[in-house]
């Protein structure tokens, strides 16, 4: 099992380890509801250092990504960071990945740890032919985000005390955009990206710098509430924000269109998986679905109307910040078009029980932004 560049930080914190993705990664330090708490009321640092990192550079890195994933790089800045997906030749989705344009022909792509095997090799057998470089630096990089309504505050400070140099004003970097930094001598790029539905910041640095990182993290927010957070609270978070998980809403099986990705997808269709990647008439969508008491749905549960199952759940849980259940489904469209008894009511078969739940557009769950 692999492990962490900060896994002696997170034993020193108390940790409860899992195995995610073949890595020994800190699934929460003292519980899943204060952590995921303090994430929507002031900050929690996070361990992405399992995520996959992937370098794509040439005078062609535009036009093999083009090519290679379902996206349109070329009209894209340097700075800017773009959510897209790898397809299979027959339109499945063989991961999602966020794409940094860190200078001209130069690429950052970030995987899930799940799929980082998939994720390399395609891209390399994609890369024939284009004057590009494909490389696997998932294990010279480390990821620590911080994500919450203090991240930025937090950040701050490290500037003011000349930890961290960013190439221009943190303030001034808006959602999905990226910078060069400099943190204790050490290069870094900072990216105002996450997966919590908070804003926030995940900072790539040198393995060996990760773990002044995470500590500059939580002592510069300690007086405002930051805390470390692990895999389970960036689950519920994800979930309430709307945001699919590989493996659960997303898969060989999906096409984008299904999971509500099909704004994803260029429209000119030269990319591999074109061809398949629009579904048929009757496949199943996925959907939010929200209902009353405590009894959370979770994934594998029938979706019913009338008695008869008509979809499946992919991801349930108990929302801490709303505090009734919420889950995303697959669910055939014709029982969507029927499900109309005062609005859009299916039942999730909740162990044995037919709990009423109401179809619910993504997110369930919407910071409030200024002004």
């Amino acid at each position: 099992m692999r492990s962490s560049p900060l896994e002696s930080a997170h034993e020193a914190a108390g940790a409860t380890f899992t195995d995610f993705a073949g890595y020994r990664m800190p699934v929460r330090y003292s519980s899943d509801l204060a952590e995921h708490h303090a994430v929507r009321q002031a900050a929690g640092v996070f361990d992405l250092s399992h995520m996959a990192e992937i370098g794509v550079t040439g005078p062609d890195a535009v036009a093999f990504l083009d090519h290679a994933l379902a996206g349109s790089f070329g009209a894209m800045p340097v700075g800017r960071a773009k959510y897209s997906l790898l397809l299979a030749e027959d339109g499945g989705i063989l991961d999602d990945l966020v794409v940094y344009r860190t200078d001209e022909d130069v690429f950052l792509v970030v995987a899930n740890a799940s799929n980082r095997s998939v994720a390399v090799s395609s891209l390399q057998d994609r890369a024939a032919g284009y004057d590009v470089e494909v490389s696997d630096d998932s294990d010279g990089t480390a990821l620590v985000a911080i994500q919450g309504p203090a991240a930025a505050g937090t950040l701050d400070a490290l500037v003011v005390a000349d930890r961290l140099q960013p190439e221009s004003p943190l303030d001034e970097l808006r959602y999905y955009r990226a910078l060069h930094a400099v943190f204790d001598g050490a290069d870094v790029l900072v990216a105002r990206t996450g997966y919590t539905g908070e804003d926030g910041f995940e900072i790539y640095s040198d393995p060996d710098v990760a773990i002044e990182i995470w500590n500059a993290l939580l002592a510069a927010g300690a007086d405002r509430g930051v805390v470390p957070a692990g895999l389970a609270a960036r689950d519920t978070l994800r979930l309430e924000a709307g945001m699919p998980l590989y493996g659960h809403e997303l898969g060989t099986d999906v096409r984008p269109a299904q999971a509500g990705l099909g704004r994803v997808v260029a429209q000119d269709g030269g990319f591999v998986g074109a061809a398949g990647v629009t579904p048929p008439d009757d496949a199943r969508v996925l959907v939010g679905l929200v209902t009353s008491g405590r009894r959370a749905p979770r994934a594998g549960y029938d979706v019913l109307l009338d008695g008869a199952v008509v979809g499946t759940v992919t991801s349930g849980a108990l929302s801490p910040t709303l505090g009734h259940p919420v889950a995303m489904a697959f669910v055939d469209p014709a029982a969507l078009a029927a499900a109309t008894d005062g609005g859009q009511v299916l039942h999730i078969d909740v162990r044995g029980t037919a709990v009423p739940s109401t179809v619910t557009p993504f997110p369930f769950y919407r910071r409030a932004t200024k002004g």
